[in-house]
């Protein structure tokens, strides 16, 4: 497993797990920071360019789950990770797919109040530069609050040292209180056949949900099983997802969309469905998996576009046309097969 250790820079996540160290029997350090000193040293300059922090390199954030297990497999034990993680969808990613490799996570937050913290990071004895770094990310972690003492156990540091700050994370990781709660979803190793159902208010706003295994919005749905018809998966993923009974019949195809590989996700057919508009009873009724599902909202254009990647947005942009006509799309891709 996996001990996710939060925080502000400078709140004391280094001296806090090395006297964790001693607490967890068999224990190892795994710091994220070197996935990005390699990055640092392997990628083209220009390439760094393009990103303020390492945690922005899609690459690190893939090496990050990739390292951590291969670890896992070369030492027995818990890995202890000392690393500030402030996005949510960065949180995701990685979280997630640590429980596709079936590793658990518990993800402890090391808290200080801003005037506290501030006052610690000034009195550190580090340069210049790597004091000022860490206060300008202070107002990061005070916006990230919300979310992280949602999905985190906090630990306040104000009045412990490294030593009972270091006790009060073994309580708890013992305790299993701060394991994450997140669907094992398995990377397939090759192509499959997905099918989505799209749902609308009175305001023909499109419903859309925020994966806890994954970055971004999605589309209520899923993988559909060998064996299984494509309208009974779309009713099975809506009922196990929302917990909305649906009549397959009632199904109607807007979208066929060849998608391609893109990066550790499989490709495949994707086909959406018109699930047609829910009514307030029965969105007052919408129940969500908590290990798989954050939460759910109604958005319109304006909004979806922000929510969604590019290829999700060509999809939902195809679908809302085929549903305006009548006439289903065969999608290469997202767009057109001549497009390409």
């Amino acid at each position: 497993m996996i001990v996710w250790v939060n925080g502000a820079f400078g709140v004391g996540k280094t001296s806090t797990v090395r006297e964790l160290l001693e607490l967890i029997p068999g224990s190892t350090v795994f710091d994220p920071e070197s996935v990005g000193e390699y990055l640092r040293q392997e990628l083209p300059p220009e390439e760094l360019a393009t990103v303020h922090d390492y945690q922005d390199l899609p690459a690190w954030r893939r090496l990050v789950p990739e390292a951590a297990a291969a670890l896992l497999a070369q030492v027995s034990g818990t890995l202890i990770a000392p690393m500030t993680l402030l996005r949510q969808d960065y949180r995701d990613e990685i979280f997630g797919a640590l429980a596709a490799r079936r590793i658990p996570v518990h993800h402890v937050l090391l808290h200080a109040e801003e005037t506290i913290l501030r006052k610690r990071i000034e009195a550190d004895e580090v340069d210049r530069q790597a004091r000022q770094w860490r206060l300008d990310h202070v107002d990061a972690y005070e916006q990230a609050r919300g979310w992280l003492a949602t999905d985190a156990v906090t630990v306040d540091t104000a009045e412990l040292t490294p030593r009972q700050a270091a006790e009060r994370i073994e309580a708890i990781v013992r305790s299993g209180s701060a394991r994450c709660r997140i669907v094992q979803d398995v990377v397939a190793d090759r192509d499959t056949l997905a099918a989505a159902v799209l749902f609308f208010d009175e305001q023909d706003r499109v419903l859309l949900v925020d994966p806890v295994y994954k970055p971004g919005w999605e589309f209520p749905g899923g993988v559909v099983e060998d064996g299984e018809a494509p309208t009974r998966a779309a009713v099975r993923e809506v009922a196990e997802e929302l917990g909305l009974t649906l009549d397959p019949a009632g199904l109607r195809l807007l979208v066929t969309d060849w998608e391609p590989h893109r990066g550790p996700r499989s490709g495949g057919m994707r086909l959406v469905f018109d699930g047609g508009r829910l009514t307030a009873a029965q969105r007052a009724e919408l129940t969500l998996p908590a290990a798989e599902l954050r939460a759910w909202c109604f958005a319109g254009e304006s909004e979806w576009t922000g929510l969604l990647p590019e290829n999700k947005r060509r999809r939902l942009a195809a679908s809302l046309r085929a549903r305006a006509s009548g006439q289903p799309l065969y999608l290469e891709a997202g767009g057109s097969p001549a497009d390409g």
